[in-house]
């Protein structure tokens, strides 16, 4: 993709875009003020991670292998369970198109030798040259994935589909459910404006033209393309993206909870998801980010564990990204029945009694 030379200023607001605010009676429904600022999950949120939930080829768990993550197979099978909304990435490919993938490298293995180029760099048609192809007349080439910690694995699952743009999903994934749209970019790269500029305004493009009345949140790690996509429209909430100090990065408004917050007031941004960790370690940052008029959703393989998901709605945390969807989703809908026709009353915790609560999870925060 040729990147021209583009500021903010000279891109068109996309605000003809019209804010969803009644979603499917399972779903959330969330608002906008008429300056666009305030924002809230009235009750709380279910999000599909990845989909129906992320893979994790080197694990023995086989959920955690069963779909491939950020595919249409995912998305609609996420959908047909209580949530309100699924999370991807999307990235723009060289021709500049909004493809949904979450690594920033794509490995495949060519005569016995492994092979990795950006998804940045390589063409709509060079990219989805990977793995499944939807015309059967085409090779496929293999997927692998580099995890971490520096293995690599051959990207198996139970139920394989081919890779996908962001108007596949707009166009093939159940139109009342909700995307969490997560702006990927590489950690390790420094971006200027105008290059961070251009990739967003591509996918609000196609956000504007194929999202009708679907419910969008726009989410990124990266605190400038955060504030940017918020400048360059103004009808969906953004929310940051932020570990709160797990990994620390050069860029210290990603090293803590407290700098995520000024990101957000900064930039007129509606909300933080944050490692749970983060909030499980720092109970009292629930308050300050609620004081602050704030949202907060939460995301990690913690999540998954019915219990802590528990504990966060009682914290005041508005949602959950989990990976065993159908688990989750059922136990949160489990409490609402419970719940039903019950006085509604706002519960509040002081902090020795979430110390207390937290000490029932200690093994847990300290994988």
């Amino acid at each position: 993709m040729v990147l021209k030379a583009v500021h903010v200023s000279d891109v068109p607001n996309l605000d003809q875009v019209h804010v969803n605010t009644t979603l499917s009676a399972s779903s959330a429904r969330f608002s906008i003020d008429d300056k666009g600022q305030a924002f809230s999950f009235p009750e709380f949120v279910v999000m599909g991670h990845r989909g129906f939930g992320m893979n994790m080829l080197q694990s023995p768990d086989k959920r955690m292998k069963s779909i491939k993550e950020n595919s249409i197979l995912s998305f609609n099978a996420a959908a047909d369970f209580p949530i309100d909304f699924i999370e991807f990435d999307v990235q723009v490919t060289r021709d500049g198109c909004p493809v949904i993938f979450h690594d920033i490298f794509m490995f495949t293995q060519e005569q016995g030798e492994i092979v990795q180029k950006r998804v940045t760099e390589l063409s709509l048609d060079e990219f989805l040259s990977y793995g499944p192809q939807k015309d059967t007349g085409n090779i496929e080439k293999p997927m692998l994935r580099k995890t971490k910690d520096g293995r690599m694995f051959e990207w198996k699952v139970e139920k394989d589909d081919p890779l996908c743009t962001l108007q596949d999903a707009f166009d093939k994934v159940k139109s009342s459910l909700g995307f969490n749209i997560e702006l990927k970019f590489d950690d390790n790269i420094v971006y200027r404006e105008e290059d961070l500029v251009s990739t967003l305004a591509i996918i609000s493009k196609v956000v504007h033209e194929h999202a009708k009345n679907r419910p969008i949140i726009f989410s990124s790690f990266h605190p400038d393309a955060a504030q940017l996509i918020r400048k360059i429209q103004r009808s969906y909430p953004v929310l940051f993206i932020t570990n709160g100090g797990s990994e620390l990065y050069n860029d210290a408004r990603r090293n803590s909870l407290e700098e995520a917050v000024k990101v957000c007031l900064d930039g007129g941004l509606q909300g933080i998801v944050s490692e749970v960790k983060a909030i499980l370690r720092n109970p009292s940052s629930v308050t300050r980010i609620k004081e602050s008029d704030l949202s907060l959703i939460s995301y990690g393989q913690l999540n998954n564990v019915g219990e802590v998901v528990w504990l966060q709605r009682l914290m005041g945390v508005e949602g959950v990204i989990v990976d065993l969807v159908e688990e989750i989703s059922e136990a949160v809908a489990d409490i609402g029945d419970r719940n039903e026709g019950e006085e509604k009353k706002k519960v509040k915790f002081s902090k020795d009694e979430l110390s207390f609560l937290l000490k029932l999870i200690p093994k847990l925060l300290q994988q």
